[in-house]
């Protein structure tokens, strides 16, 4: 479910093969599984610096020590770019050393949650070496703008929803090649498209489904509730070592990134959703990139439909194969995406037990069928322009946006009791025998008072920082 997907070499042909990818991701419900993604930035604790990828503490001397614990190195060229396992679960970079877990698909919220925790004792560990730290927000909160060379090294993480403070342009790329071509196309086609590439981090839930009608229905609760998602777990106020106005301009951030690959997807709603739909809506997306031998071939703007027919500007002659597909889809970056499992990708980075929280948030709504069924019955009555609304509304207001005769953060408390209610009927017990649903506390927490972590930032950035951002790095470091 999460990590690297196998090189698959079976030629496309024609939009049935497509259509029929997606569809194999189907699976019975005692077979789904839950990958958990989460990113954290990195800094190092003598002057809150972010990671450069060389240096004698740099990432990928980072890299190199995690694999004292078993990770295997992942290569591009000569640089490592990521670490694998053999349960499937990796390490990897984003655009600017943002490191991220993809964990192995499991069963449980408490095995999401063990693995969380074998991964941050880890980076801890190392992290004690090498004069670093770690934090979970979903916005990285400051460097100096003048001096940060190319391949300076020192690290920590930090876990907010968007870099706070510093010019996009003083902080340091990886050096993967299809980083390449986005940093090229994306100001093409948005104002934010650097910004999110290099200043934010996130957590998402991969989830599975075991039919067309059972993913259509999935998607449409995740989709409509997923604005509701993104205020509980508001987490990046800042924007330039001040406040930003936006409780979660991470998410604002991708409101301004590319048009033709975000947003809220209203056809998901439109009778004849299924996987041919969402296969033709994929096709109609510009790529970026083929692959090839390691190599990376820039296509951005171009047309899959002319790569089926043999007419890619950038690879003439060629046709494409199901990886190219795979690739393709991992560029189309919607409020929730479709691969063979679905991906609920709208909340700000944030501490350890609120990335658990979001597994058990989504699995408690969507993997117990009468608590998808009431999910459904408290959204299903939303119109698209509602839905946008809520979009366009949480990142700056969170909780406390206006909808119909209420708030979100009513919503949210009705949402909370619904994936509860799904986390109890699903019984899965740790083993001191108690269930999933107390990975939910800090989210009715959150819900019950109004305030996000955000608010909660805010609140010490003006009482006790002296309107300093720097205490962010101590007091919510991992």
């Amino acid at each position: 479910m999460s990590g690297a997907a196998p090189k698959n070499d079976t030629p496309i042909e024609n939009k049935d093969i497509l259509v029929q990818y997606m569809e194999s991701g189907c699976k019975p419900p005692e077979q789904w599984r839950i990958g958990t993604e989460h990113e954290k930035f990195a800094f190092r604790l003598s002057d809150l610096k972010p990671l450069t990828y060389d240096g004698e503490d740099g990432i990928r001397e980072l890299l190199t020590r995690l694999t004292r614990f078993g990770w295997e190195p992942v290569y591009e060229g000569e640089n490592v770019i990521a670490l694998s396992s053999k349960d499937g679960s990796s390490v990897s970079l984003e655009p600017a050393g943002q490191v991220e877990l993809s964990g192995a698909a499991v069963e449980n919220i408490h095995q999401t949650c063990d693995e969380v925790s074998s991964h941050l004792h880890q980076v801890k560990a190392i992290a004690k070496e090498m004069g670093i730290g770690f934090v979970g927000l979903g916005y990285r909160p400051k460097w100096p703008v003048d001096d940060i060379p190319w391949m300076e090294m020192g690290i920590g993480f930090v876990g907010l929803g968007y870099r706070p403070k510093w010019p996009v342009d003083d902080i340091p790329w990886m050096p993967k090649g299809r980083y390449q071509i986005m940093r090229d196309y994306m100001p093409k086609r948005g104002n934010l498209g650097l910004e999110m590439m290099k200043s934010t981090c996130t957590v998402q839930v991969n989830l599975d489904f075991c039919s067309e009608e059972s993913m259509v229905q999935m998607f449409r609760v995740a989709l409509a509730l997923q604005p509701i998602a993104t205020a509980l777990w508001a987490n990046s106020p800042f924007r330039n070592g001040k406040p930003s106005e936006f409780l979660s301009f991470r998410s604002q951030i991708w409101t301004d990134v590319d048009p033709d690959r975000s947003g809220m997807l209203p056809f998901v709603f439109e009778d004849g959703m299924g996987f041919e739909r969402y296969v033709d809506y994929a096709l109609d997306v510009p790529m970026y990139f083929v692959c090839r031998d390691g190599k990376y071939i820039d296509a951005s703007g171009q047309s899959f439909h002319d790569f089926m027919a043999g007419k890619l500007p950038a690879y003439p002659g060629h046709t494409p194969v199901m990886s190219d597909w795979v690739d393709h889809i991992s560029t189309i970056f919607p409020e929730v995406r479709l691969k063979t499992f679905l991906e609920m990708r709208g909340a700000d980075g944030g501490p350890w037990n609120r990335l658990c929280a979001l597994s058990a948030f989504w699995v408690g709504l969507l993997y117990d069928t009468d608590a998808r069924n009431a999910a459904w019955d408290l959204v299903k009555d939303w119109t698209a322009e509602e839905r946008q609304a809520l979009r366009d509304g949480v990142p700056i207001t969170a909780l406390r946006t206006p909808f119909r005769d209420t708030t979100v953060r009513e919503i949210a408390s009705e949402a909370l009791c619904i994936s509860h209610r799904g986390l109890k009927n699903r019984h899965r017990l740790d083993n001191v025998g108690m269930d999933e649903s107390h990975f939910l506390k800090p989210m009715f927490q959150t819900a019950e008072s109004g305030l996000t972590l955000a608010d909660e930032l805010l609140a010490a950035y003006y009482r006790l920082w002296g309107e300093n951002v720097d205490p962010v790095f101590t007091e919510y470091a991992y």
